[in-house]
């Protein structure tokens, strides 16, 4: 007999941990405004801050991109444990488990960011874009009196399409799953 291996669910197991060493590096958004005045670069696994060359972080985003480590890394050897013996008994819940962090990474990751920006339009009056550049204006308030236009530029990183591919993947395995669970012999 065969032996039975969900094949999405070891290339998604391999794409969430890749994706996390690759998003302590390289971020999935990136916003900079002016020249390098101010840059955002972030992640549900790192973000930092840059303001005139001095980079910095939150606490409390620190701790939720550690949190986010954490879970991710756990879903990603979870499916791959599945992947590889997905009739055992506690398979299911493996999967059930893995398969859903990559996706909740994400949708939490865009809902966040355009909230992000709501905010800050509503609040200051700023233009930020999530994609692609807006000249914005200062508010008055914030420069003195002085009129102060910028340049903002925002783009999605190379990783968020690696975010997209291993969610991609990790529900593939979640229905390949169903195709070897109707395959087994009774």
């Amino acid at each position: 007999m065969q032996a039975k291996i969900n094949w999405f669910g070891i290339a998604g197991g391999i794409a969430v941990l890749l994706l996390i060493c690759l998003s302590a590096y390289f971020p999935w958004w990136q916003l900079v405004v002016g020249e390098n005045l101010v840059k955002a670069n972030v992640s549900p696994i790192y973000t930092n801050f840059d303001f005139i060359g001095s980079s910095f972080t939150i606490p409390l985003l620190l701790a939720l991109n550690i949190s986010s480590v954490i879970l991710m890394t756990v879903g990603g050897i979870a499916l791959l444990i599945y992947s590889f013996k997905p009739l055992a008994s506690y398979s299911r819940r493996l999967l059930s488990f893995g398969y859903k962090k990559p996706l909740y990474s994400l949708i939490l990751f865009v809902v966040c960011l355009v909230a992000i920006t709501l905010v800050v339009k509503s609040v200051w009056d700023l233009n930020v874009p999530l994609m692609g550049s807006a000249q914005t204006t200062l508010p008055s308030e914030m420069t003195q009196g002085a009129t102060v236009s910028v340049l903002m530029v925002a783009s999605f990183q190379w990783p968020f399409l690696l975010a997209i591919a291993a969610a991609g993947l990790c529900i593939a395995a979640r229905f390949y799953d169903k195709k070897i669970a109707t395959a087994q012999p009774a």
